[in-house]
């Protein structure tokens, strides 16, 4: 089996993604989508900036960090009115209903800092 390199990638630190707030970052590398990273209930999140509704992706905000709906409680793909579990990805609403965002790996260093794992592109299909 043949491993897929990663590069990592700094984000932010991690007292500037607060409860219920969503931020994009990038895109590095080449890659086409930006990375989402967004807290709930204290744990972080971090997801391609995709939505599966359409197998190239749409990216989901309309503007800039608008990754939220309303209430804060999901992430959503303005384009198509798609809702996302924040802590699966799983749509809950919409035209993808049952499919996921692409997960992002990423790591806290010890001095909070926030680094993503960027997937290859043989990975985000």
């Amino acid at each position: 089996m043949q491993s897929i390199a990663r590069k990592l990638h700094y984000l932010c630190r991690s007292d500037e993604i607060g409860e219920a707030e969503a931020k994009g970052f990038g895109p590095f590398d080449g890659m086409r989508r930006k990375i989402i990273l967004t807290r709930q209930k204290g744990v972080l999140y971090a997801w391609l900036d995709s939505c599966p509704h359409y197998s190239t992706g749409t990216p989901m905000a309309w503007k800039t960090d608008a990754y939220l709906n309303g209430e804060k409680t999901h992430l959503t793909c303005h384009s198509h009115g798609a809702l996302f579990e924040i802590d699966t990805g799983e749509c809950v609403l919409g035209p993808c209903l049952g499919q996921r965002l692409t997960a992002v790996d990423i790591a806290l260093s010890d001095e909070e800092e926030i680094f993503v794992a960027t997937p290859a592109e043989e990975e985000i299909k």
